[in-house]
């Protein structure tokens, strides 16, 4: 499995966690890396994001709430609410993702942790929030310089 993806699995099952039982997020990954061991580029990537994701996480929700208005974030699943942070912090805050690649990583995601509806939902979520990308960065930037 490419390192990458190996980074936003170990993200994904550590963000679940963090979501979940509110164990530190950073604890949870070091967990996750005990059982299944990474080369340090994925270690570095999977940090990287869950420390983003953690950061920008209120931002996010409200693009989230914003785009997906019929599933209430606390009704939503966590996987999916996960998923959709992970790939939202790719392609619209770090810009370190190509929209396509982030929107792609996020549905193989959801196909493997998620339920059947889930790769559709986070797909459509995420074209959605891709069509006003340039707006949206504007946006995030503006409440980043207002903090």
């Amino acid at each position: 499995m490419k390192t990458r993806r190996r980074a936003r699995r170990a993200t994904l099952e550590s963000l679940y966690e963090y979501d979940i039982a509110n164990h530190p997020p950073g604890e949870a990954l070091q967990q996750r890396l005990l059982e299944a061991p990474m080369t340090s580029t994925g270690v570095e990537f999977a940090a990287r994001l869950i420390q983003g994701v953690v950061e920008h996480q209120l931002a996010m929700d409200k693009l989230i709430a914003r785009y997906a208005p019929e599933w209430p974030l606390e009704q939503m699943a966590v996987i999916d609410r996960n998923i959709l942070r992970i790939a939202i912090y790719e392609f619209l805050i770090s810009d370190e993702t190509p929209v396509k690649v982030a929107i792609n990583e996020a549905v193989e995601l959801a196909k493997i942790y998620g339920a059947d509806s889930s790769p559709r939902f986070i797909n459509g979520v995420l074209g959605t929030l891709a069509e006003h990308i340039a707006d949206l960065r504007a946006e995030l930037f503006a409440l980043a310089v207002s903090e």
